[in-house]
């Protein structure tokens, strides 16, 4: 990857890294599910009038958006209100650069060098590392609401790659219309009908300041940068760097919400730091892919 990309895919961990403590704050205010239909609405508005529809197929086009956000969102919410440390959430959700990598090679056919390899697997064993000592205060329903938000995202990245779209904004827009309505339907059925008039009468500026954090950094910057660095280079190379992430959502969790990580958590994210390093040294791949463009489903 040339240094202009390697520089914006870490300015996409610091925005997400932060973004966990920003959801944690909007949460003290608002339902999960609720909060997040709100923030999708204000993905989608004005944005959706002013960016052009990518060209790709409308069920891949539905397929990004619920898996990427609707799926990987819905479980991250509901496993922050369950329980889950704003700061050890963003460890365990990059779960899904295992995963990714996993399913691409399935999927795709890439496959890591070794170097690659080795960051992975350090990643791994810093993840491990961290779940082990995870506190006991810690649900374990939330632990597994994060898991399963990580797999979601990464299939989701897994859909993105074979799309090749060249327009990361685009397909982040677009792909976020089938959100805002099934997570609201979801949100009557788990928190009630009269979650929005009990938001109305009970609104606070943390939780405008929440959704509009989460709506155009992290989903509009972030997600389309991220989505424009997939269609330009194999997942190999872009999803390692999201292994940052938990670095900035650990310290930023420190120094916001005085969460102090144990040694074991400790020890684990400085394991991830050197994966990440590893990673992004000298990125490679071995894979046909890089050769030649993945064609998008019909």
């Amino acid at each position: 990857m040339p240094l202009r990309d390697v520089l914006l895919a870490l300015l996409v961990t610091v925005v997400w890294g932060t973004n966990f403590v920003v959801i944690h704050v909007g949460l003290g205010g608002a339902p999960p599910l609720l909060l997040l239909t709100i923030r999708f609405v204000a993905v989608l508005l004005p944005a959706l009038f002013l960016v052009p529809r990518p060209e790709v197929p409308l069920r891949q086009l539905a397929l990004v958006g619920l898996l990427t956000s609707a799926g990987q969102f819905s479980m991250l919410y509901l496993g922050l209100a369950a329980g889950m440390p704003a700061g050890l959430a963003s460890l365990v959700l990059q779960a899904q650069v295992l995963l990714t990598l996993l399913v691409s090679a399935l999927v795709l056919g890439e496959r890591p060098d070794r170097r690659q390899s080795a960051a992975v697997a350090l990643g791994a064993v810093g993840l491990v590392v961290v779940g082990l000592g995870r506190s006991a205060a810690t649900p374990l329903t939330a632990l597994v609401l994060c898991v399963g938000a990580a797999f979601s995202w990464a299939c989701g990245n897994v859909v993105t790659r074979r799309l090749r779209v060249e327009s990361g904004l685009s397909l982040t827009i677009w792909s976020a219309t089938v959100v805002p309505v099934p997570v609201y339907l979801l949100s009557m059925w788990v928190e009630g009908p009269g979650a929005v008039g009990w938001l109305v009468t009970h609104l606070t500026w943390q939780v405008v300041a929440s959704t509009a954090y989460t709506a155009y950094l992290s989903s509009v910057f972030g997600f389309g940068l991220w989505n424009t660095l997939l269609a330009r280079h194999p997942a190999a190379q872009v999803t390692p760097f999201a292994l940052g992430v938990p670095i900035f959502g650990m310290l930023a969790a420190w120094l916001f919400l005085h969460e102090v990580p144990g040694r074991l958590e400790l020890l684990g994210g400085l394991v991830v730091l050197v994966g990440v390093a590893v990673a992004v040294l000298r990125p490679g791949m071995r894979s046909a892919a890089v050769s030649a463009p993945v064609p998008a489903p019909r």
